[in-house]
């Protein structure tokens, strides 16, 4: 006898149950049959991404062909180096986007062990001082920011831990589980490497992923005005009590509320990049021709490099870089919503998170709608670090797209 099983009331057997299955999966209730297509890439992330390097590149040249004409008697210094890594890291971005991206799920401890690991080395010989910050680490003829590595390993590790927690992910203590593996890294960022802004970022890619997995949302949107309600306390108290102080960071909250009073050079950078902005009005100057690079804005090629932009280009130079960012990250978001598993939509959720932070952070900075925290603009920005590691985020975006599969309506016979 056909073994049954109870659906309600109504016996339904499990050939009947499996037939109907395949039956809805064929065809929808209008008489469509639907054809699943072969697997899917995401080329038009990839034009977003070639798309905002070149842009990247022609706005570094024009940025920094003073500074490194003074510095180094080549005017091409910056961009060689730059146009050399991106393009090998979009090669690279393209071969990783070859490989399963479920490989990674047997190497999360090794990764986050690696990037807590590298972080500690920055305290010991291997670690060195550039700009008077000591954040990179050297093995052999590698330079570069461990911290970087935590971003990945951040989003790669809490993306498997979820996917295994299931629907644990509802109870306290996992939430508490995962903010704890978080907030370690973000920790090591700031007390090894001493960035700020980098475990400013890492802490809030954990938070963001907790609340993208977990079902309820009501209590993250208190918890998040709670924390913006303290903050806005804590810089008032700040900046009624705090006049003058030799604490770097102190001094870059003073100078963002009173610049009069900020000590050094804190205020001076935000302001010059603010007459850049201001000088650039609707259409800019013209490409090349900006005024605040020449030497007004200090490393004009790092995180400052949007104020240029909205001199020489103005703003609706600016406006078409926001657009620009805005269709990456649609991609991102429609990448992350088709995924095939839980595993790989977190993935790009968690990449989705990190680059939007980051121009969010930058732009809000050279603005002045933040005190300055130094984070730099993804793919425009100078550094073959930061390059990099976005990169690498890009080809397991990329991967997670190859895998993919559309289904196409076709009118049955």
């Amino acid at each position: 006898m056909e073994k049954t099983k109870q659906r309600g009331n109504v016996p339904v057997s499990k050939k009947t149950k499996k037939k109907s299955k395949t039956k809805s999966r064929s065809r929808n209730n209008i008489g469509v049959k639907l054809i699943e297509k072969p697997e899917y890439y995401d080329y038009n992330l990839v034009a977003a991404i070639i798309l905002l390097t070149c842009f990247g590149l022609v706005m570094l040249y024009s940025t920094s062909a003073y500074t490194s004409t003074i510095k180094y008697g080549d005017d091409m210094y910056f961009f060689k180096k730059q146009a050399a890594i991106s393009f090998v890291c979009i090669a690279g971005a393209l071969f990783i986007s070859m490989f399963d991206y479920h490989i990674l799920a047997r190497f999360t401890g090794v990764l986050y062990g690696v990037a807590a690991g590298s972080m500690v080395l920055v305290r010991t010989p291997l670690g060195t001082v550039s700009n008077g910050a000591r954040r990179w680490l050297r093995i052999g003829p590698i330079q570069f920011q461990p911290a970087e590595i935590a971003k990945i390993a951040v989003i790669v590790c809490l993306s498997y831990m979820i996917v295994h927690m299931g629907k644990k992910m509802n109870s306290l203590k996992a939430c508490m589980t995962l903010g704890a593996m978080g907030t370690f890294l973000a920790l090591l960022a700031y007390v090894c490497t001493d960035n700020l802004s980098t475990a400013i970022i890492i802490f809030c890619i954990t938070v963001g992923m907790i609340f993208v997995a977990h079902p309820k949302t009501r209590i993250f949107l208190i918890l998040v005005a709670v924390a913006i309600a303290f903050l806005a306390i804590l810089v008032f108290v700040i900046g009624q009590s705090v006049k003058e102080t030799d604490d770097f960071r102190l001094n870059r909250i003073i100078a963002w509320l009173h610049p009069e009073n900020a000590t050094g050079t804190a205020a001076y950078q935000t302001i010059q990049a603010l007459y850049a902005i201001g000088s650039g009005g609707f259409l800019g100057r013209g490409l090349g021709n900006s005024i605040q690079k020449l030497g007004s804005v200090p490393e004009a090629q790092n995180d400052m490099i949007f104020s240029i932009i909205c001199e020489e280009l103005g703003i609706v130079g600016g406006v078409i870089l926001l657009l620009l960012f805005g269709y990456l990250l649609y991609r991102l978001c429609f990448i992350a919503q088709n995924a095939p598993d839980l595993f790989g939509s977190l993935i790009v959720s968690g990449i989705f998170i990190h680059i939007a932070l980051q121009v969010i952070l930058n732009i809000a900075v050279v603005v002045n709608l933040m005190p300055n925290t130094g984070v730099t603009l993804p793919f425009i920005s100078y550094g073959g670090t930061s390059i990099m590691f976005l990169m690498a985020e890009m080809g397991l975006a990329l991967s997670v797209s190859k895998q993919i599969k559309l289904k196409t309506p076709e009118r049955a016979a």
